[in-house]
């Protein structure tokens, strides 16, 4: 007995098997029930009252031999009973229609030296054969002959009680499920220290235990490559600090240009991969301060306005205070507006800020070549290029847009691009105006 009690509490399967076997039980428990409350109401034989079987001689001496047609009609209708006569020149009844073939009885028992008790169709009817006459007496109407629509409605009630116990035990088991979605749900969105709890011994118990330990792998593999980016860059900024150093010495030369652009790229890959792992991190802090949009963007968009096209900035007024990372909103807007200008073709580029009472959009709109749709959603990937055999010099490392998303979802924002081939892209930052936001969602 305790095995089989532990092999359905470690199996969905057989827990299953038993509440939909003792549903099918209790279902034809019911409907069995049911059909026979039903057949013993609709096959009632109606038994012959006692006032009959005593009273019959004086009935029939009321309707007398040969018998009295209107004592025999108000003697029915008294008493609410068929009466029959027949002789072999003679068939009559009081009622129109007869309700039983008389002919079809059979006999049962005696009740008087005359009379008896025949049954035809379950009923028992009264037969007095005298002075030559056979008289048949029967109800006109059985009482309870139909079927009882409150043993249906019971059958009904019960059924559906039965099925919504169903439904609420295997809601119960399928409880994890849902717990295991939601947990897949935040572990998809980055939160890979969220771990799903359960106490459960079956398959769904197994399944959860399963996408645990895939959360713990997902993030110690997660941390250890961070931990090597972070210890690699730091270990690269010696020996680029030193190059850097020995650089100057050397005379003024085209290669010596060409080797400090070499490095300053090395430099400056770094810093985004450096900035692009603390932003990843789901505990960075940002330096927030109150700051005003409108003023702030026109003083980081300036370095631009000599750009090729030149640029229209359009910003709120009144102006809209917002409170953000001054230091990555630069960085932000900068890496922006530098993949603006490298794809631009030499258009007009357009820097658009408006907000209302709760956010802030920033619009960032070239009229340049264009991404097709199928890059859209991946652009904001690491090290992702639309176009793999760009070279660096105009593709870019393929960090920028990665940070930009970094950057907002860090202030509780986020980052959407829309483009058309031919026609340019728009890079939209929403962001939040107050800190509570982010923290509210």
């Amino acid at each position: 007995m305790t095995t089989l009690v532990q092999t359905v509490r470690r199996s969905l399967f057989f827990r299953l098997l038993l509440i939909f076997g003792l549903t099918v039980l209790l279902f034809l428990i019911i409907i069995w029930g049911s059909l026979q409350a039903m057949n013993q109401n609709v096959n009632v034989v109606d038994t012959i009252p006692d006032f009959f079987t005593r009273n019959i001689e004086s009935i029939i001496e009321d309707i007398g031999t040969p018998p009295n047609l209107g004592n025999a009609v108000r003697l029915a209708d008294e008493l609410g009973w068929i009466i029959n006569i027949r002789n072999p020149i003679m068939r009559w009844s009081s009622d129109s229609i007869d309700r039983l073939d008389v002919d079809a009885s059979e006999f049962s028992r005696v009740l008087t030296p005359d009379a008896e008790v025949r049954t035809v169709a379950t009923e028992d009817i009264i037969k007095v054969q005298r002075g030559g006459y056979d008289f048949f007496l029967y109800p006109r109407a059985l009482e309870n002959t139909g079927p009882s629509y409150g043993v249906l409605y019971i059958g009904l009630a019960l059924a559906s009680l039965v099925l919504f116990a169903n439904y609420f035990m295997v809601n119960r088991l399928l409880d994890p499920v849902r717990l295991l979605k939601r947990g897949a749900e935040r572990i998809r969105k980055g939160d890979l220290s969220f771990r799903v709890k359960t106490n459960r011994q079956d398959e769904l118990g197994e399944l959860t235990e399963s996408i645990n330990h895939m959360a713990d792998s997902l993030q110690s593999m997660l941390e250890a490559k961070r931990q090597l980016l972070l210890a690699i860059s730091h270990e690269l900024r010696t020996p680029l600090t030193r190059a850097k150093l020995r650089l100057e010495f050397m005379e003024e030369s085209d290669v010596k240009e060409q080797l400090r652009e070499d490095i300053d790229e090395i430099d400056l890959l770094i810093s985004d991969l450096v900035e692009a792992e603390r932003l990843n991190n789901e505990h960075v802090a940002l330096s927030s301060e109150w700051v005003e949009i409108g003023d702030f963007v026109r003083a980081v968009a300036s370095q631009y306005e000599s750009c090729a096209g030149g640029l229209e900035l359009i910003t709120p007024k009144p102006d809209i205070e917002v409170f953000i990372d001054r230091l990555r909103i630069r960085l932000l807007i900068t890496n922006l507006m530098n993949n603006a200008i490298r794809h631009g073709q030499e258009n007009p580029i357009t820097l658009d800020i408006s907000g209302d009472e709760e956010w802030v959009q920033l619009k960032v709109i070239d009229q340049g070549e264009g991404i097709a749709a199928e890059h859209l959603s991946k652009l904001s990937e690491p090290f992702y290029r639309a176009d793999r055999s760009r070279q660096r010099n105009t593709g870019g490392f393929g960090l920028g847009l990665y940070l930009c998303r970094l950057i907002a979802e860090a202030h509780g924002g986020s980052l959407a691009i829309s483009s058309k081939i031919g026609e340019g892209t728009q890079v939209t930052v929403k962001l939040p105006r107050h800190p509570s936001r982010p923290d509210s969602e």
